[in-house]
């Protein structure tokens, strides 16, 4: 690893990095925009959870899945510095451009992790603090240091580090994993390939160059775009879920329906297009696309706003009052 990074100009010392860090750079290390999905998406679970718990302590539940969650980032940065030097899209992360060295990415990762465990066990219960943990260690090990540089399957096993932040949330307010937090689970679970392989279509020269296995490289991009309209059907029929179970009332079962049917929209258009056979983008910014892959561009970013909108109606059913069950519905 080190020898990529010094091969690319940025040069670490073992204790220290070529610059002075500021705490921006270690900010960014715990993927900011990565971090505010997950808090948003504990905290639905923490919302929708059939239990009011201590405004305080829910606080500082949500307060640990972000630092959790930014602490798996952080040790993703320092494990994956050699190949975010080689991607255009992850070249100028604190770690490649020197701001920040591997060691101290690390540590920084680990003393998070630490504390958000410990915390976590102290605001609510031990099985959120174990969840919290478990979620860490699966992101930063088994995805980032074995799946991701050895199968093109990384994103769907490893998507369930992703899912875990609601499931979370839930158990931090009631102790205990029930039916409904198992679904929270799977929605985000069943989301992550097609929004994941969307990414990968317009990006695949990157994880080419980087030698990631990511779908569109490993088995290619047309094989690519019928998984993502595969699990993009199975994704949206699930997604109403929590509708049979009573969960989710009739502003969840109106948002799931409506942005469901947008999203199979974009997903068919992926299946129809070229996306990913032009390779990347020549920009390195995450929207950056060519023209022939505009619609797995779409469907990366709408695919955000859809599961953000699904949790969020959660939100405002179960903490604002806007619950009104489904007829018919008993849950």
């Amino acid at each position: 690893m080190l020898d990529t990074l010094t091969q690319t100009g940025v040069t670490h010392a073992e204790g220290g990095a070529v610059s002075t860090a500021s705490p921006r750079d270690f900010f960014d290390l715990m993927k900011p925009r990565v971090m505010t999905l997950v808090v948003f998406t504990a905290f639905s679970g923490l919302v929708a959870a059939p239990v009011d718990m201590d405004p305080f302590l829910a606080f500082m539940s949500i307060l640990c899945v972000a630092m959790g969650a930014g602490a798996a980032g952080a040790l993703n940065m320092a494990y994956d510095a050699d190949i975010d030097a080689t991607m255009k899209r992850t070249r100028k992360r604190p770690v490649p451009r020197g701001a920040v060295s591997v060691s101290n990415a690390y540590g920084f990762g680990v003393v998070a992790a630490v504390l958000s465990v410990l915390l976590m066990a102290l605001s609510s219960n031990y099985l959120a603090a174990g969840l919290l943990a478990f979620s860490i260690f699966f992101y930063s090990v088994i995805y980032t240091m074995i799946l991701k540089r050895s199968t093109p399957q990384n994103i769907v096993i490893g998507g369930a580090a992703g899912a875990f932040p609601p499931m979370i949330g839930w158990v931090a307010a009631t102790g205990e994993v029930s039916l409904d937090a198992v679904i929270l689970f799977m929605i985000i679970f069943l989301w992550t390939p097609p929004h994941s392989w969307a990414l990968a279509l317009y990006k695949s020269g990157d994880y080419a160059a980087a030698g990631v296995p990511m779908m569109p490289v490993a088995k290619g991009p047309k094989s690519t775009r019928l998984q993502i309209l595969l699990y993009s059907i199975v994704m949206v029929v699930f997604a109403g879920a929590p509708v049979l179970t009573g969960l989710g009332g009739l502003a969840y079962a109106a948002t799931s329906l409506g942005g469901g049917a947008l999203f199979m929209l974009l997903a068919w258009r992926v299946f129809a297009s070229r996306a990913g056979e032009a390779g990347s983008a020549e920009e390195g910014e995450l929207y950056a696309v060519r023209a022939g892959d505009k619609a797995a561009r779409d469907l990366f970013a709408y695919s955000i706003g859809y599961l953000a909108a699904l949790f969020a109606a959660l939100i405002a059913e179960h903490g604002l009052g806007a619950y009104l069950a489904v007829p018919g519905v008993t849950g």
